[in-house]
């Protein structure tokens, strides 16, 4: 099919090509000759020779806005050429010609990624350092099907759009351009045209590193070359039920969890914090990190909540190689990471993904569907098969390139409804009527299945707060398809409860029982986690209520309360040594309590020792998700605030017996169902002087009581403490 060359020409200069290799570069004239014309755009170029074996010859200047030309004949193929260029300026530069490589994407990979089933598209997509037909340099590719004109930009052209003008790759919707000589470390955006003639700057969805805010620009950067030495950890944790394992996750904001004390406005980096974060967890005894958003971000007071960069680690803390330094010393200290993800919505920031190519292309059209006011962000749009690829592809991504033990899907409940946190005219139902998501619900079945089939013992985790059904059902059984659940139902109650005057606990007992009539009706995570600490809401230590010797024994109640009811348990920082003010996200935590003052030694003490006892008994986690594991003692003693239950493991005569007194009272012989008509002895109480508390004495065997009490067949006398908590365990 023959071309009007001057028309397309016409479009180069103007900047509103879809196919620029039409007419740049080299082209056939006639091939038994041989003889051909090359042509190329450089608008910044005074002069351009055309240098190939010893030949150089000027080319021809056929239009003043830098478009050149120059036939040759009598050639041999493969033609090795370049340019040399004299700039306005007298600068002489070396280019090789980016029109010449041929397409590089295959059908295959652009029929997957339109199909909604491209789990890898962050090998294809975005930037990559390669080297096609002997030349080394970076190949670019990028998604914007509704754009007239995609160009690279960036310091090799100035920032100049019309000197890298992409090709559009068929009815992909995919623009390709290989740029020789540039390498890892250029700095690049896409200036993209759109059909209403608009030019607008965006990063790379796909980059892997960005310039460090408030610049934005991509950066070329490759992910090779990190050697790993966590396969044992990962060998272990794909074949061992988490399920049947203890989980205690150490919720962690790098950006404030500890600031450098010579500048406090400079963050840790990845390896800093690999010689301080790592070491304290470690100690303090959790199993797991889980970090809030290390994805690039704009804005620090997002705490990485509004991502910009979804296949980049924030250049507030180093390299992606950094990060997998970091989690591979995380695992050969015994530690699983768990990341915060975020496919729930994205930032309206213009260099970002909203109207990416002047449409909306991640986003729904209409802002029912496509924004959410309460935020201010864009919602993605689930029903396009793209970016159900973009977003699997990206949690595969961190998964297997960084070795990530889990994700915690956060906002899941704003996915799954259409109305989450909207009013009447700011939403759009279903197509049956519903407000039901229904893409979302679908998106979320296809993520987890691909997730789990890959990635056997990670953990999908959903942070969701309504009454969903089967959320952490498996797909097959209608469910969702998650690992596990938040329950924010119990946290909000069980805060709710510790904020009360004691004297008043009794007439709100229920709120400490409800829990256990729904505790395993998904695989549940105990979360006490930033939101509770912020905006008002008080630090867990200011929410007790009190003098200062009640707030330490509350909340010592509080974490032993968190740590033997059902379910795995999360701790945002700073709570274990009780933090006083509400959590900052600029500023470091108060590490100086804990060298001042020695309440909050003592409390983290127990934290510590919470976790050590937590991983050595079994029945606080081996039957986490199923009735076997728990039987209530005695719920019904309201009048004085306490209750008593049974952990059990496995083996059923693994079991511990825990009672908790919610006010400042102390009980003398007071009554306790246990299980098993052997003696008993006490094995942790929050009320030892150690951990700040009145020291009330249990020590001694206790024996069975051959006489029924509460839930259980026979029981023992103690002494209660006040404002704690205690176990007993059967000694055999």
């Amino acid at each position: 099919m023959s071309i009007d060359i001057v028309a397309e020409l016409d479009r180069i200069i103007a900047s509103d090509q879809h196919d620029p290799f039409q007419v740049l570069g080299f082209h056939f004239i006639d091939r038994q000759k041989p003889s051909a014309v090359i042509r190329t755009f450089q608008p910044l170029a005074e002069s351009v020779r055309l240098v190939f074996g010893s030949q150089k010859i000027d080319m021809y200047k056929m239009r003043p806005e830098g478009l050149f030309e120059t036939v040759i004949s009598l050639f041999t193929e493969p033609l090795d050429y370049h340019f040399e260029s004299t700039l306005y300026n007298g600068t002489v530069k070396i280019i090789h010609d980016p029109y010449r490589a041929l397409p590089q994407l295959t059908e295959f990979d652009s029929h997957l990624f339109n199909n909604g089933t491209h789990y890898h598209i962050d090998e294809r997509l975005g930037s990559h350092a390669m080297t096609i037909d002997g030349l080394a340099g970076v190949l670019f590719r990028v998604w914007a099907p509704a754009a007239r004109r995609v160009s690279v930009i960036g310091d090799f052209n100035y920032w100049d759009g019309r000197a890298h003008q992409m090709r559009a790759i068929g009815s992909t919707g995919i623009w390709e351009l290989f740029i020789p000589d540039l390498q890892e470390g250029d700095l690049y955006k896409y200036e993209i045209r759109t059909q209403n003639m608009e030019v607008l700057e965006k990063i790379d969805p796909l980059q892997f590193s960005a310039e460090l805010r408030p610049k934005s620009a991509s950066m070329v950067t490759g992910l090779g070359g990190y050697e790993w030495h966590d396969q044992d950890w990962v060998a272990r944790r794909d074949s061992t039920s988490i399920y049947k394992s203890p989980v205690s996750i150490y919720e962690v904001h790098l950006g404030s969890w500890r600031r450098d004390p010579a500048n406090v406005d400079r963050f840790l980096s990845f390896r800093e914090l690999v010689d301080t974060l790592i070491p304290y967890v470690k100690e303090m005894g959790f199993t797991h990190i889980e970090l809030m958003p290390v994805m690039e971000h704009p804005l620090d007071e997002s705490w990485g909540y509004q991502v910009t960069g979804y296949f980049s680690t924030s250049s507030r803390f180093g390299t992606p190689t950094d990060f997998m330094f970091f989690v591979d010393q995380c695992h050969l200290n015994g530690i699983g990471v768990i990341l915060d993800w975020v496919p729930s919505h994205f930032p309206t920031d213009g260099h970002s993904l909203g109207r990416f190519d002047g449409t909306a292309l991640y986003e729904h059209e209409d802002e029912r569907q496509g924004f959410h006011p309460e935020w201010g962000t864009f919602l993605f749009n689930y029903g396009r098969k793209e970016v159900m690829s973009f977003l699997i592809s990206n949690a595969i991504f961190w998964l297997e390139k960084f070795h990530v033990d889990g994700l915690r899907v956060d906002a899941v409940a704003s996915m799954l409804y259409l109305d989450y946190s909207r009013r009447e005219g700011q939403w759009l139902p279903n197509p049956h009527g519903g407000k039901e998501n229904l893409d979302a619900i679908e998106f979320m079945k296809h993520l987890n299945s691909v997730v789990y089939g890959r990635f056997p013992g990670v953990a999908m985790m959903a942070e969701e707060s309504t009454s969903f059904y089967g959320v952490s059902k498996p797909t097959d059984a209608g469910g969702l398809g998650f690992g596990y659940k938040w329950n924010m139902g119990w946290m909000n109650d069980t805060l709710a409860y510790f904020a009360r005057d004691p004297l008043y606990r009794k007439f709100h007992h229920n709120a400490l029982t409800f829990s256990l009539l729904y505790a395993f009706s998904e695989n549940f995570v105990l979360p006490l986690s930033h939101d509770e600490v912020v905006h008002g809401k008080r630090s867990l230590l200011a929410k007790m209520p009190g003098d200062e010797w009640q707030q330490f024994a509350n909340l010592r109640l509080l974490f032993f309360y968190l740590w033997t009811h059902p379910g795995k348990k999360i701790l945002f920082m700073g709570g274990e040594f009780g933090q006083l003010s509400e959590w900052y996200c600029k500023t470091s935590l108060d590490w100086h309590l804990v060298e001042e003052r020695p309440r909050h030694q003592q409390l983290q003490g127990f934290v510590k020792t919470l976790n050590a006892f937590y991983k050595e008994h079994r029945a606080l986690w081996e039957e986490d998700h199923s009735y076997s594991g728990f039987q209530w003692l005695d719920f019904k003693d309201v009048n004085n605030s306490i209750i008593s239950f049974a952990r059990k493991a496995t083996d059923t005569q693994d079991h511990l017996v825990c009672l908790l007194n919610f006010t400042p009272q102390v009980h003398y012989d007071y009554k306790v169902g246990v299980l098993a008509d052997v003696p008993y002895q006490l094995v942790l109480s929050s009320d030892n002087a150690e951990f700040g508390g009145s020291n009330i004495d249990n020590n001694g065997i206790k024996m069975p009581i051959h006489e029924p009490f509460g839930e259980a067949p026979m029981h023992i006398k103690i002494t209660v403490p006040p404002l704690g908590g205690v176990i007993f365990r059967p000694k055999r």
